[in-house]
């Protein structure tokens, strides 16, 4: 791993030097990055407009699948059915739905862009229309694809938007690692007073700098690269983007569920990824 020698150093703040006879104590200071002002291309490097009819783009989507609460709690099944992710006139629909199915009494959808809608550095948006009610947890996010510096949250996760409906229009995004995580992440609110009645537009950009966040190009969160390596930044290696709606869970079911709000949807507009110009 190429930050092995940071993290080694890092650890402490005084080493002695090699030679016996030179005590001279070594200060290890963080090299912090500087902001080059990157750009990013505007002609997306991966996109689905959902300009088709039925499941989504198997070439571009998977699916993570089952229930057992995903580390949270969650209530939900997940599938891969029409029945709980489709594309239609345009817009791709995630739907929640009270049932009965692999043992877990709701049953929703968590799509993968794994593969070739992965990045390293870039922009990403999405244009969606959020779920409502109470019990509800619908998440845009970003995990890495191949935990570099071990598992959650060593390796990061960012979460471009996330909302739960007991709070609903107050929209969130974080950013994890191994020093701040759950709890205790990195975060921005923003209240968006028609999320769940009108498209807004989610969007992360990423460089070498900083991670930044945005909702319908307002700024609204900045994570700076303080030099400190994977501990507070891990995001040096490819990630790729979730879209799902959980339900109840450790944060989604703090007031519980209410029965009455199923089915309940997320449209996706459009996903598209922008590659980072690179400089000197």
């Amino acid at each position: 791993m190429k930050n092995v020698l940071l993290i080694i150093l890092s650890s402490a703040t005084l080493f002695s030097c090699s030679k016996k006879t030179d005590s001279t104590p070594y200060v290890y200071v963080p090299v912090v990055p500087v902001d080059k002002n990157w750009s990013f291309e505007t002609t997306p490097a991966w996109a689905d407009e959902f300009d088709y009819t039925g499941s989504p783009d198997s070439s571009k989507w998977t699916y993570d699948l089952g229930g057992g609460g995903w580390g949270n709690s969650e209530l939900e099944y997940y599938t891969k059915s029409l029945n709980n992710v489709s594309v239609a006139n345009g817009i791709l629909t995630i739907t929640a739905r009270k049932e009965s199915i692999g043992g877990m009494n709701y049953s929703s959808a968590r799509m993968v862009s794994k593969g070739s809608g992965s990045l390293l550095y870039g922009r990403i948006e999405v244009r969606a229309i959020l779920p409502s009610g109470t019990g509800t947890w619908p998440a845009i996010w970003t995990l890495p694809n191949d935990y570099v510096y071990g598992n959650w949250p060593n390796s990061g996760e960012v979460d471009i938007m996330e909302m739960v409906g007991f709070d609903p229009n107050n929209v969130h995004f974080s950013a994890h690692n191994e020093t701040y995580y759950a709890g205790n992440a990195k975060t921005s609110t923003m209240n968006i007073p028609t999320a769940s009645t009108a498209f807004h537009l989610y969007r992360e950009d990423w460089t070498p700098y900083a991670i930044r966040g945005y909702y319908d190009n307002v700024l609204v969160f900045t994570y700076v690269n303080n030099g400190s390596g994977p501990v507070t930044w891990p995001y040096d290696q490819k990630f790729h983007l979730l879209m799902n709606i959980a339900v109840g869970g450790s944060w989604g079911g703090t007031k519980g569920v209410d029965d009455s709000a199923f089915p309940t949807t997320m449209q996706i507009d459009y996903v598209r990824f922008y590659n980072m110009i690179p400089q000197n």
